[in-house]
């Protein structure tokens, strides 16, 4: 599963599709996943907190594609924190789209009263509710047990959980998850540079809009 999908599954309560974290928080996780994804497949690289096409062979994932052909598009704007609040905007809906394509999901339409509809997507049977489960199970288990030096993909998710605010969601039960709360800042740490300045960019994007919100 995409490291986005991934963080979808985690930032979302499995029996009703409501967010976990802050939504604009929500959504800025999943558009530095979508970053991430780019990055992982070499797409993409940053520095300095400038993104950069290094190439245009479009992925195989019909959303990192679009993502792609954006920054190509617009390739004169490369700052990280405008790229990360323009996907944001829509990023919970193109993400949990892509899980409905997968069949990880199913779409949910809830009418309000005197308002429009909104729809939901979250896992309805058993099996989709167990994989959704276990995509926050199976990092716990990675973080304690084989400790920082996770695989780029999955350090990533583990940097973009602490980033958002979704660790107690993943690492909940204290004395069963203590090693991998310990981990888990040890696992940012062994991130390759430009991974681990996402999820520093992503953390301070975070608290930027969190902060702005409480004034």
């Amino acid at each position: 599963m995409r490291l986005a999908d991934q963080l979808y599954l985690i930032a979302h309560e499995e029996r009703t599709g409501r967010s976990r974290v802050h939504p604009r928080a929500a959504g800025l996780g999943l558009a530095a996943g979508l970053v991430g994804e780019l990055m992982l497949l070499g797409r993409v690289t940053m520095d300095g907190g400038e993104l950069r096409v290094v190439s245009r062979e479009p992925p195989g994932d019909a959303l990192a594609h679009h993502v792609l052909d954006l920054l190509v598009a617009q390739w004169q704007h490369r700052d990280l924190r405008t790229w990360l609040a323009f996907l944001a905007q829509d990023a919970i809906a193109k993400v949990g789209e892509r899980l409905l394509r997968a069949g990880a999901v199913e779409a949910v339409v809830r009418r309000r009263f005197m308002g429009p509809t909104q729809t939901t997507y979250l896992p309805v049977n058993a099996d989709q509710r167990n994989a959704a489960v276990w995509a926050g199970v199976r990092l716990a288990n990675l973080l304690v047990e084989q400790g920082g030096g996770l695989a780029p993909a999955e350090g990533v998710l583990a940097g973009l959980v602490l980033a958002t605010g979704l660790t107690r969601h993943v690492l909940w039960d204290f004395p069963l998850h203590r090693p991998g709360l310990a981990n888990l800042h040890t696992a940012v740490e062994f991130l390759p540079a430009e991974l681990r300045e996402l999820v520093e960019h992503t953390q301070t994007s975070v608290g930027a809009v969190l902060a702005a919100g409480r004034r």
